[in-house]
């Protein structure tokens, strides 16, 4: 892997979430939502200096957004005020098993981030930046994603969380995004969707087919490392050397929206910290079951918990 910084500062690590900020309505309430501002939430818990970069409307959404964050300790000096497009939002439905299915709306404010200086400065201090495929579905954004990924220090661990969601993708740009990144993270739902597109879909399936499929993934984007989440299956890590399985938790689901960017952010921590695989899969998987059993996805996390797990 790539070098990575020896000891954190005080703050820990600078880990930004780069992209979509909004309000998840979901049938209990709205929420603050994004994989971003969860991803910044997560890595602020662990210990780290996490920061959503995004932008909000001018109005009474964004104002609450900006208010929301502030009463979970999240930085809000990355969000950008946008005058003429609205604040984002998302209608959240869930199954019998908790599952979310989503239904987003367009444009939203997250669609015209700008590159801005105050942008540049942070590329410049940043650790590591988690940024997806949705918040590249406009040319604004997609176009502020790649200056920020260019302009990161050498060292600098680029995640691209792929986050397939309803048709904003397309092969171009996932092929682009996964040229552009070093760690990899995606669903076994997704995974044959991205290597159809790719024209690099494998045979078979089960445990070893996937495992054969992700090391297609990380041998053609000379990746770092691919992470495979399997819902209630746990997980599969594999870098070039080695390869990790977890079999997942048995746990009672309220909701899993945000355990996967919980279970991202922790996996970032930890690689940045160069612990061993074997470590990162049993905590991530840990982690990412136990927020599944609260409802949203920026609960507050027991002590107990973070200490067994970072």
């Amino acid at each position: 892997m790539a070098r990575r910084r020896d000891v954190p500062d005080s703050r820990g690590f600078v880990m930004v979430g780069l992209g979509e900020i909004l309000w998840d309505l979901l049938p209990e309430g709205r929420k603050l939502g994004g994989a971003p501002a969860n991803f910044a939430y997560h890595a602020r818990v662990l210990g780290n200096r996490g920061l959503p970069a995004s932008r909000v409307g001018s109005d009474e959404e964004g104002r609450e957004i900006i208010a929301s964050l502030g009463r979970l300790d999240i930085p809000g000096e990355q969000i950008q005020i946008d005058s003429l497009h609205p604040t984002g939002s998302v209608e959240v439905s869930l199954d019998h098993a908790g599952l979310p299915s989503y239904r987003i709306k367009k444009p939203a404010a997250w669609d015209f981030i700008a590159y801005t200086p105050q942008l540049a400065d942070l590329a410049a201090q940043c650790d590591a930046v988690c940024f997806g495929s949705l918040a590249q579905r406009s040319p604004v954004s997609r176009r502020t994603i790649r200056q920020f990924l260019t302009a990161l220090p050498p060292g600098a661990l680029r995640v691209f969380d792929v986050n397939l969601r309803q048709d904003f993708y397309s092969a171009p740009l996932l092929r682009q995004s996964l040229e552009a990144a070093g760690l990899v993270k995606l669903n076994h739902e997704e995974l044959p969707v991205l290597l159809d597109l790719l024209n690099l879909a494998g045979g078979g399936s089960g445990s070893k087919a996937e495992a054969a499929d992700c090391r297609r993934l990380l041998g053609a984007f000379d990746l770092e490392l691919v992470c495979l989440t399997r819902g209630e299956r746990g997980s599969l890590l594999i870098t070039p050397e080695r390869e990790e399985e977890h079999p997942g938790f048995d746990v009672s689901v309220a909701d899993t929206v945000g355990a996967g960017d919980a279970f991202t952010a922790l996996l970032v921590h930890h690689v940045l910290r160069r612990t061993p695989l074997k470590e990162i899969s049993a905590a991530v998987n840990r982690y990412g079951a136990w927020v599944a059993t609260q409802e949203g996805a920026t609960p507050p996390v027991p002590s107990d918990l973070l200490a067994d797990v970072v």
